[in-house]
């Protein structure tokens, strides 16, 4: 097909979401190569993100320009057959057999900590913060901490297992704050290196671990954006393994990134550049591979609070670059700027979700209600 195909195609999609090529609008794209067009029609977000990557186009500010995008549909407008095949290979093949576990440890978390340090807040937690009555990412993190554990009902002396782990600053704040010993498991070597360094003496033990090697009985379990890399295969093993490692009056918390659509894969550009094997799970998915293991006490949504995360942690990114530099080059802050700001484009357009969901073994009798807003805990000692 001729070049002018596929721009005047393109060039059509865009404008339908209010985009034009060289506007005057901060969404507006600017092309320096023409190829560009091609590969969108042919390639899809991999296309889209690669030659942002390479510097073939611009935009003032990514999030609106794909806020609009995704409003609009234009992402299941173009090369549906590589999202089936994407989706077939996601059925044949398990992308998160045990032997792939610490795929994505090794190629996203153990970037660089100093990374990580920058763009975070101090407790340096790796998922949606939750921003009521706060005006800055730390205390936002802190707010959805004392969520999640005042959801658990957490109590001193109770032993609790993170699922996920990261840094290990939920299970410091929940072992400092609320005097519970926490054992946390995580498939990266670096943060397993970084929770040693920062837990300061507490009951906080940190290994690195898969998830299907979790032994022992705990009170309360909680997995903070970890779900996304279990894979639509494997969730019925892991509420298996969540359930029989819950004493029977215990409580579970997912928190996890969710999607409108059941799916077995994610997109290419974020599998190859961003989470590999990873994949974001249905409300549909969760209820019906959980079905018969645990029993769902309340489902809290609030997706856009990641828009204002990843904002949060963009502008980090940016404020800190030229002291990540050195270690950084060009490309890859181009893909971190275009990851960072191309999820939150995709969550404040709600075409992905974020969930806490609070399980029980076998349902809780009498009167429970789940407050959902955050307070402050009554400290350990």
């Amino acid at each position: 097909m001729p070049g002018n195909f596929y721009e005047k195609k393109v060039k059509n999609l865009l404008s339908s979401a209010g985009i034009t090529v060289d506007g005057p609008n901060p969404w507006d794209i600017r092309v320096s190569n023409r190829e560009l067009y091609k590969r969108i029609i042919t390639e899809s977000h991999l296309g889209i993100g690669e030659s942002y990557m390479d510097g073939w186009w611009e935009c003032d500010a990514l999030d609106e320009f794909f806020f609009r995008v995704l409003r609009a549909k234009l992402d299941r407008k173009v090369s549906k057959f590589k999202s089936f095949l994407g989706n077939f290979l996601g059925v044949l093949i398990n992308l998160q057999h045990p032997s792939r576990a610490f795929i994505v440890g090794e190629t996203h978390y153990n970037i660089g900590n100093d990374l990580y340090e920058a763009m975070l807040d101090r407790n340096m937690l790796y998922s949606c913060a939750y921003w009521k009555d706060a005006h800055d990412l730390d205390t936002a993190q802190e707010n959805k901490l004392r969520l999640i554990f005042n959801k658990l009902r957490l109590e001193p002396g109770m032993k609790v297992l993170d699922i996920g782990c990261g840094w290990g600053g939920a299970a410091r704040f929940a072992a400092e704050q609320y005097g519970v010993s926490v054992t946390g498991v995580t498939v990266s070597s670096e943060q397993v290196k970084k929770a040693e360094e920062l837990r300061k003496g507490l009951p906080v033990d940190i290994k690195l671990l898969d998830y299907r090697s979790i032994s022992g009985s705990y009170d309360r379990i909680y997995s903070i954006g970890m779900f996304e890399h279990v894979g639509v295969k494997n969730y019925r093993r892991f509420f298996e393994i969540t359930a029989n490692s819950l004493k029977k009056d215990g409580l579970f918390l997912l928190h996890t990134i969710g999607s409108k659509r059941s799916s077995t894969n994610t997109d290419r550009w974020t599998s190859k550049y961003i989470f590999p094997n990873s994949m974001l799970p249905s409300a549909r998915q969760i209820t019906r591979t959980s079905e018969g293991l645990h029993v769902i006490e309340d489902w809290h949504a609030f997706g856009n609070e990641y828009y204002k995360t990843l904002k949060a942690w963009h502008e980090n990114f940016e404020r800190h670059w030229p002291d990540l530099q050195h270690a950084y080059d060009e490309r890859f802050y181009r893909m971190w700027r275009y990851y960072l700001l191309s999820a939150a484009g995709s969550f404040r357009a709600r075409n992905v979700q974020l969930w806490q969901i609070l399980f029980s073994n076998d349902g809780i009798t009498g009167d429970f209600h789940v407050d959902r807003e955050w307070r402050k805990a009554i400290p350990a000692n």
